[in-house]
């Protein structure tokens, strides 16, 4: 058996080598490494594949969320709502500028922000709202943009982890995750569905004046050379990442059902397991449909009941299976980011979430005999 990776970049590298390294290759003699033609083409074909007007590229994606919200003007002392169950960067670029963070608790089910949670933390200082599309599908769109109208919020999706995914809305039609705030923020860090060989992020929107507003803010605020019209970051997007996204992004599509097979075989051993809850999609569906499109599984994550989790993750580390703990702390327990204001009662899915979740190896090239070694073992652990 191959070694288990938690994320297998060489061996998804090996199946397009012959695409990836002449388009590095192209970047390197032409020598155009910042702004050059493939940041250029590849923002266009993202543009194409989203279905969204604007794609500006820049440096990460912690740097795509800080853009996105300076380019809406928020100011300090704005209160932004997100989720108390996510990463750090979501939250940090918040208090980055000197905005207010508003932690609400998530979904038991689907780990998303919760709809009920962010009416209540709504305020007169309330200005944006950032659902994060957490491990793969996104968060309850219609009632966020709803809410988000009624209230005159700004909506800026966080999509670092659900490029690709479909959104349903509730009459039917369908779009990109990404594409439906005011403006929305993605990772291109190596492990995401979409990774870059370094770091890399985009911004998207439908907005004609932001997307130039933002367009000047990456680039040290000027739309022209040495007038500096906004203030701005230089977060940039270098032509070489931009070559091995473009290399990659006609896989997309590819690599996210390879995903839902792995996740679709995991779902089908711990199927009726006692102690272990696998993953839901946000559709409803009973495990996850043949022709499921609203989950590309960044993340596999079970939740395990009545064992020790951190046990388990021991011991799976021990017979050579990674596994992660995403995320081990709530946010609003992090010294960062504590607030007097908060109160525990309200973070109760949260608070039972870090002790219960264990993420799987959840990658392109996952086969058969690897899963069949994960599940067994993490059967054997629990069951005997």
């Amino acid at each position: 058996m191959k070694k288990i990776q938690m994320v297998d970049l060489k061996g998804q590298y090996e199946g397009i080598k012959d695409v990836v390294n002449p388009s590095i290759q192209n970047v390197i003699e032409n020598t155009a490494f910042i702004n050059g033609p493939k940041v250029h083409e590849f923002q266009k074909n993202l543009e194409d594949y989203l279905g969204v007007k604007h794609v500006i590229p820049c440096a990460n994606g912690t740097d795509a969320l800080q853009i996105a919200m300076m380019g809406l003007g928020l100011k300090p002392g704005d209160e932004v709502i997100t989720a108390d169950f996510t990463f750090a960067a979501t939250v940090e670029v918040i208090a980055l500028l000197g905005l207010t963070p508003v932690l609400v608790d998530v979904n038991e089910d689907d780990f998303n922000i919760n709809i009920e949670a962010i009416k209540k933390a709504i305020t007169s200082k309330t200005k944006a709202i950032v659902p994060v599309h957490l491990f793969g599908q996104c968060a309850d769109m219609d009632a966020i943009m709803a809410i988000a109208e009624e209230h005159n919020l700004f909506v800026i999706e966080d999509n670092a982890q659900a490029i690709g995914a479909n959104y349903t809305y509730k009459n039917g039609n369908k779009t990109k995750a990404g594409t439906i705030g005011h403006v929305s923020a993605t990772s291109f860090f190596p492990s995401k569905n979409l990774g870059c060989y370094g770091d890399g992020g985009a911004i998207f929107t439908n907005d004609d004046e932001l997307a130039h507003t933002i367009r000047g803010i990456v680039n040290h605020g000027m739309y022209e050379r040495y007038h500096h019209d906004v203030v701005g970051v230089n977060s940039r997007l270098d032509s070489i990442q931009a070559a091995v996204l473009d290399a990659k992004l006609p896989h997309l599509n590819a690599y996210n059902n390879a995903r839902r097979t792995a996740a679709r075989k995991y779902n089908t051993a711990f199927a009726g397991k006692e102690n272990i809850i696998t993953p839901k999609t946000v559709n409803g569906c009973e495990g996850i449909c043949n022709t499921c499109d609203c989950h590309v599984f960044h993340q596999y994550t079970l939740k395990i009941k009545n064992v020790d989790r951190d046990s388990l993750v021991k011991h799976l580390n021990e017979q050579g299976i990674p596994c992660g703990v995403y995320y081990p702390i709530p946010l609003h327990l992090q010294k960062a980011y504590a607030d007097e204001r908060y109160n525990e009662a309200d973070f109760e899915v949260t608070n039972q979430l870090v002790k219960e979740v264990i993420s799987l190896p959840m990658h392109t090239e996952l086969d058969d005999e690897q899963i069949e070694f994960i599940t067994q073992t993490i059967l054997k652990f629990i069951h005997g």
